[in-house]
């Protein structure tokens, strides 16, 4: 017989669900947890600063890629594809030692 699934009441406080704006995110593994920094990259501001920072097991990560993705999809669907610019699947669109001058209008 089946366990049967207790449903989980989630709260969220004011605070956490301001949310937080991040730019990056940079994630590495051990073999025991996944580690995502989510940072907020700024224009011409040498340094970045780390704003959160979650630890996962990896059983977590993967349902949380699963998640992504299937939300995505139903993102694609309903508003078309998310381009990236051309060559930077996989990889940030600007070195991580990012700064330097603003840009020019």
């Amino acid at each position: 017989m089946p366990e049967k699934m207790n449903p989980i009441n989630i709260e969220i406080n004011d605070e956490i669900a301001q949310g937080i704006y991040s730019n990056l995110a940079v994630i590495t593994h051990s073999s025991s947890e996944f580690i995502i920094d989510f940072v907020r990259v700024m224009p011409g501001i040498p340094k970045a600063q780390v704003k959160s920072r979650i630890v996962l097991t990896p059983d977590h990560a993967k349902r949380l890629m699963l998640a992504l993705q299937e939300n995505i999809g139903k993102f694609e669907a309903a508003n078309g594809t998310i381009k990236l610019p051309e060559g930077s699947e996989g990889m940030p669109p600007f070195p991580i030692n990012f700064g330097g001058k603003g840009g020019v209008a």
